[in-house]
């Protein structure tokens, strides 16, 4: 008899196993059942940040929208409603597969409403900020 350490979905076996001689046939031995190892201490749980409500709107919705390209979670907030805006002004940041990624006014203008805030996750599409 041999005894083996096998490893079956992370839960590790200690086996005996009997070696077949050629020719020989095989006999029929009862093993008993697997006892499994000594269970390696657990990691300790992470816990998931508290989700964030979701923000209000900080003035009426203006003319021109502006939508997340795709989801992320808001870095920070350059603007408020009321400021007046160039084109190219990096209005907001937010980080989207480990990188930082600025929103920048596409004209000219006010900025009408702030639909997000800082450490707010948004999907793709969603609104972040409307200007006139």
């Amino acid at each position: 008899m041999k005894k083996f350490m096998i490893t079956v979905n992370g839960k590790q076996y200690e086996v005996d196993c009997e070696e077949i001689k050629d020719g020989a046939a095989p006999q029929t031995v009862t093993a008993p059942a697997a006892k499994p190892a000594e269970p390696k201490e657990a990691p300790a749980p992470v816990s998931a940040p508290a989700a964030k409500e979701a923000p209000v709107s900080t003035g009426k919705e203006g003319s021109v929208k502006i939508n997340a390209p795709m989801p992320g979670v808001i870095v920070r907030v350059d603007v408020a409603a009321g400021d007046s805006v160039t084109k190219g002004q990096v209005l907001l940041v937010f980080e989207a597969m480990k990188m930082e990624n600025e929103i920048k006014a596409p004209s000219d203008g006010v900025v009408a409403s702030v639909n997000t805030a800082k450490g707010a996750n948004v999907n793709s599409g969603d609104l972040l900020l409307t200007l006139n």
